[in-house]
């Protein structure tokens, strides 16, 4: 029997609603939506944005395929499954910042075709490797001449003060995003953003200006300018215009270089050591083939394009250090590479959040790939996080029926350098405990010592 289900993010919007049909992705047209959905496909913009990837794909299908799920709804489309699912609290920075770009882009592009969006959030939008892709097809609505930026304070809140708070405090935006999931008010980051800021222009106007405002308005001293005048078309291109060419410039502030971006140049690897590594890498993909890799510990994601030389079809690298990310994003940018690197700390992954704490799905939900790649990761959960090796080993295992994960000794540098400043208390730590914890949740097809410490990777097939 087919199970139809509803998408648990998309009740909000009473024009239309994403459900799941098996690996199916439909999606309902309301009548409340017809008019602005017909018009903006017959403007072209549509079109012309699905034409270079901007805008996911869509066609309209029988409603019978939703069943009593349709009831009501004039119209039923069908869009691609995204491989992956991730959100804006997972981005690094570079992410983060091409997805305001598009943003903006399309709604440019939509105003020459006398369209406009209805909202400004960031979880319109996903990734296709390092490609941005909007994916809400309903927030297309006819443009009312005269009209403000509907979606501009949320612009703001969702990627504007993200941005801007990694940009000139060196603070990065994640943790604080996924624990407001509406992003970062103007009023909490015109507090914490130095005086110079106010020489800018943009920072003054789209934070300090809308924080007075925002302040103002809770008091009752002030109301919102809309519908107190009119802004031309000309002042609206304008303004867009202006917030893109300031974002595009931005860049992350950092002191030094972090902990781990080096680490491709930087650990206990000889030149033969870290080819033998990547053979082993290149040999495991060749015979997994897998659609979707999941690359955990990424870094700036060499063993990423390892993978995606050898047959992997899209990688999803994951990683702690945002200097790595930023990197390793960039890298997939600049050499085309089909690979998304997003933050993850997995000692605390992305949890099940929104109303009724289904609204955005936890890491443990999304992540289920073909295969699974972690090298270079378990000691640092299991030493420096003080994690259960066992669960370590558990939790890698249950994200794809095979991989390969290494094991780090010890006698090795890295190991030593993470117990430097405490106590040895890790008496399962050891080769023989690893082998045992892998061998009851997987099949060990191949080991290979790749190091003269004694590093190990094991190619593994789940139980």
């Amino acid at each position: 029997m087919t199970q139809v289900a509803a998408e648990a993010g998309s009740f909000r919007d009473p024009r239309g609603r994403i459900f799941h049909v098996d690996k199916r992705v439909l999606r309902t047209v309301m009548p409340s939506a017809i008019a602005d959905f017909e018009f903006v496909r017959a403007s072209g913009l549509v079109e012309e944005l699905q034409s270079d990837g901007r805008l996911i794909g869509e066609n309209q299908v029988d409603a019978a395929v939703l069943g009593e799920h349709a009831a009501g709804a004039s119209i039923v489309l069908e869009h691609p499954r995204l491989p992956f699912i991730s959100y804006p609290y997972e981005w690094p920075f570079r992410a983060l910042q091409a997805a305001a770009l598009l943003h903006l882009d399309i709604q440019q592009a939509a105003l020459q075709k006398g369209v406009s969006l209805t909202d400004a959030t960031a979880y319109n939008i996903q990734f296709a490797g390092p490609r941005p892709v909007f994916i809400d097809s309903l927030s297309f609505r006819r443009y009312v001449d005269g009209e403000y930026w509907a979606g501009h304070r949320q612009f703001c809140e969702q990627f504007v003060n993200p941005l801007l708070l990694r940009a000139y405090t060196g603070v990065t935006h994640n943790a604080w995003f996924r624990g407001s999931l509406e992003g970062i008010p103007a009023d909490d980051l015109s507090r914490l953003l130095p005086w110079r800021s106010r020489l800018s222009w943009n920072a003054l106007t789209n934070v300090h200006m809308q924080a007075r405002l925002q302040r103002a308005s809770t008091t009752g001293h002030a109301a919102s300018r809309a519908g107190k005048g009119k802004l031309p078309k000309i002042g609206f291109e304008q303004m867009l215009h202006s917030m893109r060419k300031w974002i595009a410039a931005l860049e992350p502030k950092s002191g030094s270089a972090t902990v781990w971006q080096d680490y491709a140049t930087d650990n206990s690897y000889a030149d033969a050591e870290a080819q033998k590594k990547r053979q082993f890498v290149a040999e495991f993909v060749q015979s997994a083939k897998p659609a979707l890799l999941f690359d955990v510990g990424c870094n700036t994601g060499d063993y990423s394009a390892v993978a995606l030389e050898n047959g992997a079809d899209l990688v999803v690298g994951f990683d702690f250090d945002h200097g790595a990310l930023d990197y390793g994003y960039q890298r997939a940018v600049d050499a085309g590479l089909n690979f998304l690197p997003l933050h993850l700390d997995a000692a605390n992954p992305s949890p099940e959040q929104g109303w009724r704490q289904a609204e955005r799905m936890g890491f443990a939900r999304r992540a289920q790939g073909d295969a699974v790649v972690g090298l270079a990761l378990i000691h640092h959960l299991a030493i420096a996080k003080n994690l259960p090796l066992a669960d370590v080993l558990a939790w890698l295992v249950a994200m794809a029926p095979r991989g390969v994960v290494e094991f780090v000794p010890k006698q090795d540098p890295m190991v030593q350098r993470l117990l430097q400043l405490r106590e040895d208390l890790f008496d399962d730590y050891d080769q023989r405990a690893f082998e045992s914890y892998l061998q009851k949740l997987a099949r060990v097809v191949r080991s290979e010592t790749v190091s003269s410490s004694g590093r190990t990777l094991y190619w593994f097939e789940r139980a």
